[in-house]
């Protein structure tokens, strides 16, 4: 099955759950900035978790589908439609052939994750089909889509949807979909300012007691110069005694660093493998999905938690996750 990109929107890339094993190497991971949404798509049109899927940022793309295609969409609220109909989200979704799926208005959050039956079908590179644009790796030749650009999915074999197949809404809409969708925390998703919760990084206790309460206690803002590799926060300068003074070691995908200016950096997906700025945080893996779903000028505030409740609560978000995809087999897999 092949797409033509007619609108290629602000920025959409091909991306799976990341190139490891490459750190040492010096290759960043990359992979979706919001790794839980691009799973739960995947699940939803019965993918492997890790399938390459786009990711689709502010503004997204007008795709035009050359075959009949089961798409699901998770993430930020983007306003999918088709043939002016708004398309549902976190749900399988069946779109005939020459219809034209079109992104509007970010309603909510800031990214979503269209997943393809089959996946997107671009070669590996060092084991991931990633985008990683600053080095022109992975993804379609290295780089963002562009108008004009065409996509071809992988072979599935084809899954019985009884429940999906409306022929009327088929014919009429351009797409069938199920009245149900997969819930997923929509509560937290939703609060503002957002909350993250971190656990304490090597050099948190560099930071002085004033500025370790202004850094939990005050409102950040994300700033206009955050992108993949780095979400860059406006807000109180902290002082610490070690500020980018420490040996650079490795850094992870949440790790919270403290530049010389005193204005904290959260790296992300597309983060270099080392850093030499005093690491003051480290975010929970659960909240990476509502960290990535911010865009520029939303606010957060930051919440430490220990250790063993930060792996506590990544256990629940896994258990939840198989719990979802037990429900999706039994819903739609007949």
């Amino acid at each position: 099955m092949s797409l033509e990109v007619l609108r290629a929107g602000v920025l959409t890339t091909v991306q799976d759950l990341g190139r490891y094993r490459m750190q040492h190497v010096g290759v960043p991971v990359s992979g979706a900035m919001d790794p839980y949404s691009l799973r739960v798509a995947n699940r939803l049109v019965g993918n492997e978790e890790g399938a390459a899927a786009l990711e689709i940022t502010l503004a997204g793309p007008q795709l035009e589908f050359h075959a009949d295609a089961l798409v699901a969409m998770c993430g930020g609220d983007l306003s999918p439609t088709i043939r002016g109909k708004t398309v549902p989200m976190r749900r399988p979704v069946r779109i005939s052939r020459g219809n034209r799926l079109d992104f509007g208005e970010c309603v909510q959050g800031c990214r979503a994750y269209l997943a393809i039956a089959g996946g997107i079908d671009v070669p590996q590179v060092l084991g991931s089909r990633s985008t990683y644009v600053r080095a022109a790796l992975g993804g379609l030749k290295g780089r963002a889509l562009k108008s004009g650009d065409r996509l071809v999915t992988g072979h599935t074999e084809r899954p019985r949807f009884a429940r999906l197949n409306d022929c009327t809404t088929f014919a009429r809409d351009g797409f069938a979909a199920p009245h149900w969708s997969i819930q997923v925390n929509p509560e937290r998703f939703l609060r503002r300012p957002q909350e993250i919760r971190f656990v304490a990084g090597s050099h948190w206790e560099s930071l002085s007691a004033v500025a370790r309460d202004m850094f939990t206690g005050e409102t950040f803002q994300l700033g206009s110069a955050s992108d993949r590799m780095g979400f860059r926060l406006e807000g109180s300068r902290l002082e610490g005694s070690e500020r980018g003074t420490v040996a650079s070691a490795a850094v992870a995908f949440g790790t919270i660093q403290l530049p010389p200016d005193g204005s904290p950096i959260v790296l992300m997906a597309d983060r270099q493998t080392i850093g030499g700025y005093p690491r003051i945080g480290e975010v929970a893996s659960v909240d990476l999905c509502l960290l990535a779903q911010l865009k520029p000028g939303d606010k957060l505030q930051f919440r430490r938690i220990s250790l063993p409740e930060a792996q506590r609560l990544l256990q629940t978000q896994e258990k939840a996750l198989a719990k979802i995809g037990e429900t999706i087999l039994m819903r739609i897999y007949q």
